[in-house]
């Protein structure tokens, strides 16, 4: 397999690589407290394993889980994502307006969210010399990077259609509070790129592809994977 470094050179030049293409559509739910606590929350209502859910959790001391709710969805996004543990737990997630509330094991997470600032440039993304327009602006306003290459090698593209900040939220893990809500001063350390700087939910479809074919078969969705060409 070529070396992940040389793979990220040639993504640079050329864009995508050719490999196993799948596509997931939802919301990305991110918030820092002040107890060091940083979590980012997966709400994917179209993925190649159906409806599923997740929450990546980084833990003050600088470890990293992912909370899932089936054992494929672990697997599934572990082979994207780095973390220190995988642990399935009761899941539970609710929309009320700009409500969001997150049970995911010991933990309870709870946002109210600002008004909606759609992103213009979604309708052009057709095109992928697009990403180079928007990946300045994103890093600029957002502190964020749009796509890249994971740490295992997985190209990936956010598309990002949708911007909402976190104007209230509160966590607490088996009943103890996590402290206040803050922005993100350090990293999580999950994959190339770290959450918006300031807690906020993004409705985005990711685009996600394997040189390798290696996600398609080790989660069983090959047939549920389309084969993608350089763009």
């Amino acid at each position: 397999m070529e070396p992940i470094g040389s793979m990220r050179s040639t993504i640079s030049r050329l864009g995508p690589p050719p490999g196993f293409r799948c596509d997931l559509a939802g919301h990305i739910a991110s918030a820092a407290f002040t107890s060091g606590h940083r979590f980012v929350v997966g709400l994917w209502h179209e993925s190649p394993l159906g409806p599923m859910n997740d929450v990546m959790w980084a833990r003050p001391d600088g470890t990293r889980a992912l909370l899932v709710p089936r054992p494929e969805v672990g697997e599934f996004i572990s082979a994207v994502y780095q973390f220190d543990g995988v642990e399935r737990v009761p899941f539970e997630t609710g929309w009320d307006g700009p409500h969001l509330r997150v049970s995911a094991g010991p933990l309870l997470l709870t946002m109210t969210l600002g008004r909606e600032w759609t992103i213009p440039l979604a309708a052009l993304r057709k095109r992928a010399a697009v990403r180079w327009i928007e990946a300045p602006l994103a890093r600029w306003l957002l502190g964020v990077r749009t796509f890249g290459t994971s740490p295992t090698g997985i190209f990936e593209w956010y598309r990002a259609d949708q911007y909402r900040a976190v104007v209230e939220g509160h966590a607490s893990l088996t009943g103890t509070d996590l402290g206040s809500l803050c922005r993100f001063q350090r990293p999580t350390g999950f994959g190339f790129s770290e959450p918006p700087r300031r807690p906020s939910v993004v409705r985005v479809r990711p685009m996600l592809i394997d040189p390798s074919g290696a996600l398609a078969r080790m989660t069983g969705i090959a047939d549920r994977c389309r084969r993608a060409t350089a763009r």
